[in-house]
C-alpha cells in the first residue's frame, strides 16, 4: 500500500532538485541532481516526511474505524453476552494492520 502521498514526496523532491518522480510497484522513484538514472527515494527520507506531515487522510480514518468499530463490538458484546462482536472487531483489525504493513 502506498503510505506516503505522491504530493508530500513529490513536495520534497521540488525542494531537493529530484525531478520526474514516479511510482512504481508502492516504491518510488526519481532522478538525483545530476542524474541520469533514477534512483529509489531513501526510506529515511520517506519516514522524515512522514513524521514531518503525519499520518495520511485515508490510514488515520482507517483507524478511526478500527477505534470506532472496537468500541462498538465492546458494547454489543456487553449487551448480548457474547463474544462474536469483538472476534469481528479483531478481525477488522488485523486486516487494517495487514494491509498498512511495510513490504
Amino acid at each position: 500500500m502506498k503510505k506516503y502521498p505522491k504530493a508530500w514526496v513529490q513536495e520534497w523532491c521540488d525542494v531537493n532538485g529530484w525531478t520526474e518522480l514516479f511510482v512504481e510497484r508502492y516504491h518510488y522513484w526519481a532522478f538525483p541532481p545530476g542524474a541520469v538514472i533514477p534512483q529509489p527515494i531513501p526510506r529515511k527520507i520517506l519516514e522524515s516526511i512522514r513524521n514531518t506531515k503525519g499520518l495520511p487522510p485515508w490510514e488515520r480514518s482507517s483507524y478511526l474505524l478500527c477505534f470506532v468499530g472496537t468500541a462498538l463490538a465492546m458494547g454489543f458484546s456487553y449487551g448480548w453476552d457474547c463474544p462474536l462482536p469483538l472476534v469481528a472487531a479483531f478481525i477488522l483489525t488485523a486486516i487494517v494492520v495487514a494491509y498498512w504493513e511495510e513490504e
